[in-house]
This record gives C-alpha cells, structure tokens and sequence, in this order.
C-alpha cells in the first residue's frame, strides 16, 4: 500500500467515510485512518444502538394507546439481542469492505499530525508508518464523553452513552446525571429494559434546555409517569464506590443521598482533539478545529487542513457531519483540480439556519431552526404560534390519550419560518416538512398552498396557520 495518497481522512465515522467517498468519486486517492471501529460512534455506541433499545418502548406505547391491543411484556434479551444486530455484533467488516469498494486504503490505527499535509499512524501492535498527503488531510474523529471533575466519580467507573447503549445486563438502580439528549433517551430506555429504580440528576431547572421549554416539560410529564424520578436544580457533590462493581453513594448538593448500582454520565460531550497532534501545525490541542464555510481550517498555512463532524464544535449531530463531508469533499476535489470551489453546494448554509434534530423519547421531540428565544436575542422581529397536537383529525386515530404540541417561531418581516418543533409521539416524520420550510425560507402565503392530506397528524400544519391568521 503506497504512503502518499491525496486525501488522507483520520476517523472512519460517518463524517470521515463520506469525504472518503466523495473524493474518491472525483478521482482523488484516499486513505482512511481509524483507531476503533469503521463506521464510528453513531454505529455502534450511539445512534443506532440507542434507537434499537427505544423502538420497542415506542411501539408498546403506541400500542396501548390504541382500543383492542394487548401489549405484551417485553423480552428484554431479544432486545438487546436486536440491539447487537443492529451494531453487526461490533463487528466493521461490512463498514470496512465499504471504503475499500469506494476505492480508499483502511489502515487501522491511531493517526495524528506530524508536520504539513504529514500523518503518523501507529498500530496496536506499536507499528508506526508515516503518510503523506498531496492535497489536504480532514480530521473526523468526533467527540467524547465529559466526565463533570466531581469528587470520586471518574473513580466510581460511571457509564458513558457506549455503556449504557452496549448493556449486557441491565441495573435495577441506575442514576443518570444531565437533562439532555443522552440522559432523557437511556433513562426512558433503561428504565423501560428493566431499571426499577431510575433517577435523572438535573442541573438545571428543566429537561432539554436547547429546546423550546414545552418540550422538555412534557419529556419530564412523560418520564414521571413512567416512573422515572427527576431532580432538577441539583448538583452531583460527591460518589463514593468503595468496592468495584458495588454499590454507588451519590451525595447531591440538597444534602440527599442517594445510592444505585449504576451511574451513567450524560453531561456533554467535547471535540475528540486530544493526541491529535493539532500543536503541530500551529493549532490549539484543546480544540474545537475551527473552520470556514467550506470546512477548511482557519490559521493553518496553506489551508491543506480540514475538519468535519463534532470535532470542528459546529452541530454534534451526525447527520450534521455527513451534510459537512460532503461539502468538504466537493470542495477539496474541487480544489486539487483548479476547478471553481464556490459552487451553491460547496458551502455550508444549513448550521447557521439551526441543524434538525430528533429526540426519540416518547413523545417525541423535533426541531430545526431557531427557538423563540434564540430568534429574539439576534434581533428578529418575532412573532409564534402553537398548536395541540392531539387536536388534529389524524392524531386523533392514533389512540387514546395521544397528546403533544407544535410550535412555529416566525420572521414577521419577511413572513418565513425561523424554526418549528414538534413534541408528540412519533413525530419525527414530521421533521423534514419544516426543514425545508425553514432553510429554503419557503413564505407563509406560499406554504398555505402545501395541503397536507386528511386524515394525519401533519394537517397540523394547516392548524399552526391558521393560528398565525392565514
């Protein structure tokens, strides 16, 4: 395998298999470098094995919504064993034979920088070899898991979101701490698999604070009533673990103790920047990489380098990553051939717009774009709607008790749609209407004239303008 290649991509998560892809389809050379898995955190300890735990949550709920259905218990190792299929039982032999049929070298092992257009690979085994690229290297490595610096937690062995996702066997008392994404989706999915005893250790004063607060409020209704316990505006002061694997002592800052077998750590994650080799090329090893519109780094001479994905800090999601790759691998083949690099879909619009995003608890929670908040403290001149949800014809049908609620944050000036969310079950099909509603800034007098059909819960789009005074 020859040591110089085009492009070199360090991480093989999505982000990094889509530059890969998209050079190689402009006829550039790739390599890819990958410490863990092909395929990355997504595929096998976050996205993928977190939606497979909570799909069986989702459709007992729905079914017991619904008059005539029975809703068995659930068998929790055939769950968990959907879960492993799912993940291909850790296996990234298919991931791997995908890069090699897109026509880019795998090599496995950990990469950093060593110099300009340089990259180190050594193996597990301590091999080192040396790559060189032509045009530009692309850091992909994703983020990491924050362990909070508490008093005897990093020692208590806590969970992170790749524990939780891959459990074997599941904790009757498990303590989560953090009111986000992480947090909210395995303590519902936890708690439904079997942890009798779950409570969600919450900082602030509500759950999901990066969304409009109705949201996080029927999550939190929601939790409760399946049991789950929430703590909010209390702090984790100090864990104690005096035998491994024994039980956890969790002090909380209301002078509570509380003790589980358990704790899961979901309180954010940072840049995956550390032994990147970024002081190398003149860069901060702290990160995020930060980077233009066209996801090359800023400060570096040349600007060979690039940064896709959670670790260039714009939107950790990994959808959001695969949109970047794929702009930043246009533009690289773009540029190694002297060709324009300033094409429409050679810039990056969609983050500075608010990246979709679905939180898959029951209900649901769907957003994309700004909040009422966030539009009013850039200046917009703001103007909402909101709807129930469980008022419209189509939700009705889908069972008893179907609840939710919709919000739309409007332009007033120019009579678009600055974000929308969505909380209900199964919501998240509803998604991509408002994207395209609030990135193609799509006018309300133009929207009017999209019907949505009889009977579905998306009519609920007719009902948000009417609301508005169409």
């Amino acid at each position: 395998m020859p040591d110089v290649f085009d492009v070199i991509v360090i991480g093989a998560g999505p982000a990094g298999e889509n530059v890969a892809g998209r050079v190689t389809r402009g006829g550039l050379t790739a390599a890819v470098v990958e410490r863990e898995l092909a395929g990355g955190e997504c595929s096998y300890w976050a996205c993928i094995p977190s939606k497979a735990l909570l799909r069986p949550l989702d459709l007992a709920g729905e079914a017991s919504r619904v008059p005539g259905l029975t809703v068995s218990d659930l068998d929790v190792g055939d769950v968990l064993a959907w879960r492993d299929e799912q993940v291909s039982g850790y296996d990234d032999g298919g991931q791997v034979g995908w890069i090699d049929s897109v026509g880019a070298a795998f090599v496995r092992g950990s990469g950093r920088l060593t110099g300009p257009r340089e990259v180190e690979v050594v193996s597990a085994g301590g091999e080192t070899r040396t790559l060189t690229a032509r045009h530009a290297v692309v850091l992909a490595t994703g983020s990491s898991p924050v362990i909070p610096p508490v008093p005897g937690l990093a020692e208590a062995g806590p969970w992170t979101n790749r524990e939780a996702t891959g459990v074997r066997s599941v904790p009757e008392r498990l303590l989560v701490i953090g009111g986000g994404v992480v947090a909210c989706e395995m303590a519902q999915a936890l708690h439904g698999l079997g942890a009798k005893e779950t409570t969600v250790v919450v900082r602030g004063d509500r759950l999901l604070e990066r969304v409009e607060p109705f949201a996080g409020e029927l999550v939190a209704r929601s939790l409760a009533e399946q049991g789950v316990r929430i703590r909010l505006g209390e702090t984790v002061e100090r864990v104690e673990r005096p035998v491994p694997g024994g039980e956890i002592t969790v002090h909380l800052s209301g002078g509570d103790v509380l003790t589980a077998d358990e704790i899961l750590v979901a309180a954010g994650r940072h840049p995956a920047t550390r032994d990147l080799g970024l002081s190398a090329v003149g860069l901060d090893d702290r990160g995020p990489v930060r980077v233009d519109d066209s996801m090359r780094a800023t400060g570096v001479d040349d600007g060979w380098l690039y940064a896709v994905g959670d670790v260039n800090g714009i939107s950790l999601l990994t959808h959001m990553g695969k949109y970047q790759a794929r702009i930043c691998g246009d533009v690289i083949v773009a540029r190694a051939r002297g060709e324009a690099d300033d094409r429409p879909g050679m810039r990056d619009r969609a983050d500075a717009l608010g990246s979709p995003q679905v939180i898959f608890t029951d209900p649901q929670v769907c957003a994309v774009g700004r909040t009422e908040d966030q539009a009013r403290s850039e200046g917009f001149e703001v103007r909402t709607v909101e709807y129930d949800m469980g008022a419209v014809a189509g939700a009705t049908l889908l069972g008893k008790g179907y609840a939710g609620r919709a919000k739309a944050v409007i332009d007033e000036r120019r009579k678009v749609l600055l974000g929308v969310t969505f909380a209900a079950p199964g919501a998240a099909e509803l998604l991509h209407a408002a994207t395209i509603a609030v990135t193609a800034s799509v006018p309300l007098d133009d929207l009017w004239h999209a019907v949505p059909a009889f009977p579905t819960v998306s009519e609920v789009w007719l009902r948000l303008l009417e609301a508005y005074g169409m």
